[in-house]
């Protein structure tokens, strides 16, 4: 039997091309321009998944305009009731999980068990924001005065306007959009021009949800003409930005030129495995794979950087190489496909740079990965991992810049403090992981390493939707999403009452004239 889908659709008849719209005050609709782009398969780019309108400030004004006005209504219901519509979405993901997760595949990529995973996270994150809905916001403190009681509060800031990458596209959204809306915020995604399929699939089972009209909006495009004048926009205040290091600060520079617009910004990173020398090699070689080639290296959180003891780097090396050259590359769809395509050209393009800088900077080549271009892989954007050794010394492009790819160094050092010397050499601070057996060493590295993800024992990937996700020094500006998103999209009021039959003032103020 078929599996029935979103508006009674079967799975089996969603292969073909879709039409993404703009939901703008509870319509669909296309752009003003009424020009449109394709989406394509990375992993055959002859296959369009859909299509979805490419829009400019007037779509934008109009998202925006519907936000706010939908915005007063919204913030006044009980954070219970916007829970319970959250809610209505979760179990909407629940029927319809397969089908996204082999969308999330055919759109950007990633194999089938990630596609899954995609969208499992998005489920967790909507149940996350939901039971919000019924936890307890804000306190009830002790004053200074006894006939007082005090209160700390939690009110949404307004509209919050939501940029997302093609990476993650459907948990990404759900991480800014979910705690923005429980809280009594509007939202407007504007989600990756290379994925806007997913995003249309998201809103399509919102709306089916039952948010009202403009509490949710989408507006698709290209960064310049559509993500551009959202961030700019006079009534957006708060901006949620997922993406690059370049493209994050214009976005912190935009929004910092409006006094009352606040801006949280994850933006990448130069992350990565640590095997000391206790380590035991059966949990760091399969972490050292997972952390460097899922998503094949296009995750925030993936690790291009290796760094092994001396004592125990060959011995490393060798076991790592092996499990590489084992490494299957295709279609995602296949179930057995571990790396799937980058996700474009430029992305092909940036990786061979990486792999040509490292060369030129003296690496030991282990494996030279380059692109995929016969038969199966004619038509997509298949790479094999580039995999290199290097001596540590600094301010050296290839082990300091994000290479976004399956470009993966293996640096020997001596001991945990040069260890985490090395980790630090990077202007990134996203995502650390150490390999172990002894607490005093991974005590010292969670201390002294610059991150705002750490594991122990663990690939550097695996987001959690309760915990915070967010980075420093060029990772982000300290304000992360999931869980952390609620400090970023509300205020923290405090109200006082007076139960006397006077004034009674702290620090001994009077009212005596």
């Amino acid at each position: 039997m078929a599996t029935m889908t979103q508006s009674g659709e079967k799975e089996s008849d969603m292969t073909g091309p879709r039409e993404a719209k703009n939901l703008i005050a509870g319509e669909w609709k296309d752009a003003a321009s009424g020009a449109r782009f394709d989406s394509v398969n990375p992993a055959n780019t002859q296959e369009v998944v859909g299509t979805a309108p490419d829009s400019d400030e007037r779509d934008v004004d109009a998202a925006v305009r519907a936000a706010k006005a939908a915005f007063p209504a919204w913030s006044k219901l009980s954070w219970v009731r916007r829970g319970e519509i959250l809610d209505n979405f979760a179990q909407l993901i629940k029927r319809d999980t397969e089908a996204m997760s082999r969308l999330v595949t055919r759109e950007c990529g990633k194999p089938i068990n990630e596609g899954r995973a995609d969208v499992i996270e998005s489920l967790h994150m909507v149940q996350f924001a939901a039971a919000l809905g019924r936890l307890p916001i804000g306190e009830c403190i002790s004053s200074e005065i006894p006939e007082k009681d005090a209160y700390i509060r939690r009110k949404p800031k307004g509209v919050v306007a939501c940029i997302s990458p093609w990476n993650f596209p459907m948990a990404i959204p759900l991480w800014e959009m979910t705690p923005s809306l429980v809280s009594g915020n509007t939202v407007v995604l504007k989600p990756s021009e290379e994925t806007p399929i997913c995003a249309d699939y998201l809103f399509r089972l919102m709306a089916e949800a039952g948010f009202p009209p403009g509490v949710i909006n989408i507006v698709h495009g290209q960064g310049e003409t559509a993500g551009a004048p959202l961030v700019a926009h006079p009534d957006v205040d708060v901006v949620l930005f997922t993406g690059s290091y370049q493209v994050g600060k214009i976005v912190q520079r935009q929004a910092a030129a409006e006094a009352h617009k606040f801006v949280a910004t994850e933006m990448g990173g130069k992350n990565a495995l640590i095997v000391l020398d206790d380590a035991d090699l059966n949990i760091a070689v399969p972490a050292a794979l997972l952390s460097a080639f899922k998503t094949s290296g296009q995750r925030c959180v993936t690790s291009n950087r290796l760094i092994v003891d001396r004592k125990l780097v060959d011995r490393f090396q060798e076991q790592f190489l092996e499990m590489v050259d084992r490494i299957k590359i295709g279609d995602g769809l296949r179930e057995d496909v571990f790396m799937g395509p980058l996700i474009n050209d430029g992305g092909v393009k940036k990786f061979l740079h990486h792999n040509a800088k490292a060369k030129e900077e003296g690496a030991t080549v282990l494996r030279d990965g380059g692109a995929l271009t016969d038969g199966d892989y004619a038509n997509g954007h298949f790479v094999k991992p580039f995999v290199y050794r290097m001596e540590y010394r600094p301010n050296t492009f290839c082990l300091r810049e994000e290479a976004f790819s399956p470009h993966v160094a293996i640096i020997p050092v001596d001991g945990v403090e040069q260890a985490v010397e090395v980790y630090n050499d990077t202007d990134y601070g996203l995502a650390m992981a150490v390999v172990t057996e002894d607490y005093r060493k991974w005590r010292y590295v969670r201390d002294h390493a610059d991150y705002g993800l750490g594991y122990v024992n663990l690939p550097s990937i695996g987001a959690e939707v309760h915990l915070p996700f967010g980075g420093v020094k060029n990772s982000g500006n300290g304000h992360p999403s999931a869980e952390g998103l609620i400090d970023a999209v509300t205020h923290r009021t405090a109200f006082t009452v007076n139960h006397a039959r006077e004034i009674v003032m702290a620090q001994g103020l009077s009212t005596k004239i």
